[in-house]
Protein backbone atom coordinates (compact mmCIF):
# COMPACT_ATOMS: atom_id res chain seq x y z
CA UNK A 1 0.00 0.00 0.00
CA UNK A 2 2.85 2.45 0.74
CA UNK A 3 4.13 2.11 -2.83
CA UNK A 4 0.91 3.50 -4.32
CA UNK A 5 1.54 6.96 -2.79
CA UNK A 6 5.06 7.18 -4.18
CA UNK A 7 5.50 10.26 -6.39
CA UNK A 8 2.26 11.97 -5.34
CA UNK A 9 4.01 14.74 -3.36
CA UNK A 10 5.60 16.43 -6.40
CA UNK A 11 2.26 16.32 -8.25
CA UNK A 12 0.43 17.81 -5.27
CA UNK A 13 3.09 20.50 -4.96
CA UNK A 14 2.71 21.49 -8.62
CA UNK A 15 -1.09 21.56 -8.45
CA UNK A 16 -1.26 23.54 -5.20
CA UNK A 17 1.57 25.84 -6.30
CA UNK A 18 -0.17 26.60 -9.59
CA UNK A 19 -3.45 27.30 -7.81
CA UNK A 20 -1.80 29.63 -5.29
CA UNK A 21 0.09 31.43 -8.06
CA UNK A 22 -3.10 32.05 -10.04
CA UNK A 23 -4.91 33.22 -6.91
CA UNK A 24 -2.07 35.61 -6.01
CA UNK A 25 -1.96 37.04 -9.53
CA UNK A 26 -5.74 37.53 -9.50
CA UNK A 27 -5.55 39.49 -6.24
CA UNK A 28 -2.72 41.65 -7.61
CA UNK A 29 -4.69 42.28 -10.83
CA UNK A 30 -7.77 43.25 -8.83
CA UNK A 31 -5.68 45.65 -6.74
CA UNK A 32 -4.26 47.19 -9.93
CA UNK A 33 -7.76 47.66 -11.36
CA UNK A 34 -8.94 49.36 -8.15
CA UNK A 35 -5.84 51.58 -8.19
CA UNK A 36 -6.49 52.65 -11.81
CA UNK A 37 -10.14 53.40 -11.03
CA UNK A 38 -9.20 55.48 -7.98
CA UNK A 39 -6.55 57.43 -9.90
CA UNK A 40 -8.98 58.19 -12.73
CA UNK A 41 -11.73 59.19 -10.28
CA UNK A 42 -9.41 61.49 -8.32
CA UNK A 43 -8.19 63.04 -11.58
CA UNK A 44 -11.80 63.64 -12.67
CA UNK A 45 -12.62 65.32 -9.35
CA UNK A 46 -9.50 67.47 -9.55
CA UNK A 47 -10.32 68.40 -13.15
CA UNK A 48 -13.86 69.34 -12.11
CA UNK A 49 -12.50 71.59 -9.36
CA UNK A 50 -10.17 73.31 -11.83
CA UNK A 51 -12.98 73.72 -14.38
CA UNK A 52 -15.29 75.14 -11.68
CA UNK A 53 -12.96 77.99 -10.74
CA UNK A 54 -14.27 81.44 -11.63
CA UNK A 55 -11.25 82.48 -13.68
CA UNK A 56 -10.73 79.27 -15.71
CA UNK A 57 -12.26 77.73 -18.81
CA UNK A 58 -13.75 74.22 -18.83
CA UNK A 59 -10.98 73.09 -21.16
CA UNK A 60 -8.47 73.70 -18.36
CA UNK A 61 -10.31 71.07 -16.31
CA UNK A 62 -9.95 68.64 -19.20
CA UNK A 63 -6.24 69.41 -19.48
CA UNK A 64 -5.69 68.92 -15.75
CA UNK A 65 -7.55 65.60 -15.77
CA UNK A 66 -5.50 64.32 -18.71
CA UNK A 67 -2.28 65.51 -17.05
CA UNK A 68 -2.98 63.77 -13.72
CA UNK A 69 -4.02 60.49 -15.36
CA UNK A 70 -1.04 60.59 -17.72
CA UNK A 71 1.43 61.02 -14.88
CA UNK A 72 -0.07 58.30 -12.70
CA UNK A 73 -1.04 55.44 -15.04
CA UNK A 74 -0.36 56.59 -18.60
CA UNK A 75 -1.96 58.84 -21.18
CA UNK A 76 -3.79 55.94 -22.87
CA UNK A 77 -6.16 55.94 -19.88
CA UNK A 78 -7.18 59.56 -20.58
CA UNK A 79 -8.37 59.37 -24.18
CA UNK A 80 -12.05 60.20 -23.61
CA UNK A 81 -12.45 63.11 -21.16
CA UNK A 82 -15.56 65.32 -21.29
CA UNK A 83 -16.47 68.41 -19.29
CA UNK A 84 -19.95 69.89 -19.04
CA UNK A 85 -21.86 72.23 -16.80
CA UNK A 86 -24.81 70.70 -14.96
CA UNK A 87 -26.99 71.38 -11.94
CA UNK A 88 -26.87 69.26 -8.79
CA UNK A 89 -29.28 69.97 -5.94
CA UNK A 90 -30.06 73.33 -7.51
CA UNK A 91 -26.40 74.38 -7.59
CA UNK A 92 -24.51 74.87 -10.85
CA UNK A 93 -21.71 72.30 -11.05
CA UNK A 94 -18.97 71.28 -13.43
CA UNK A 95 -18.90 67.59 -14.28
CA UNK A 96 -15.87 65.78 -15.69
CA UNK A 97 -16.52 62.31 -17.14
CA UNK A 98 -13.72 59.95 -18.12
CA UNK A 99 -14.28 56.73 -20.07
CA UNK A 100 -11.22 54.60 -19.46
CA UNK A 101 -9.79 51.14 -19.94
CA UNK A 102 -10.65 48.35 -17.53
CA UNK A 103 -7.31 46.64 -16.87
CA UNK A 104 -7.70 42.86 -17.25
CA UNK A 105 -4.15 41.60 -17.82
CA UNK A 106 -1.62 43.98 -16.33
CA UNK A 107 -2.46 47.40 -17.73
CA UNK A 108 -3.94 45.86 -20.89
CA UNK A 109 -7.68 45.59 -20.94
CA UNK A 110 -11.06 46.49 -22.34
CA UNK A 111 -11.08 50.03 -23.79
CA UNK A 112 -13.81 52.42 -22.63
CA UNK A 113 -15.25 49.86 -20.22
CA UNK A 114 -15.33 52.17 -17.21
CA UNK A 115 -16.91 55.60 -16.90
CA UNK A 116 -15.91 57.69 -13.91
CA UNK A 117 -17.41 61.09 -13.06
CA UNK A 118 -16.22 63.91 -10.82
CA UNK A 119 -18.23 66.99 -9.87
CA UNK A 120 -17.52 70.35 -8.25
CA UNK A 121 -19.72 73.40 -7.53
CA UNK A 122 -19.11 76.34 -9.85
CA UNK A 123 -17.35 79.25 -8.22
CA UNK A 124 -18.55 82.78 -8.90
CA UNK A 125 -17.08 86.19 -8.17
CA UNK A 126 -20.43 87.80 -7.35
CA UNK A 127 -21.77 88.20 -3.86
CA UNK A 128 -24.63 86.00 -2.72
CA UNK A 129 -28.26 87.23 -2.26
Amino acid sequence: MRGLDRGSSPVEFVLVGALLTVLTLAVVQFALAVYVRNVVHDAAVEGAHVAALADTAPTEGTQRTVQVIGRAVGSEYARDVRVRETTALGVPTMEVSVRTTLPVFGLLGVPSAWEVTGRAPVESLTAGP
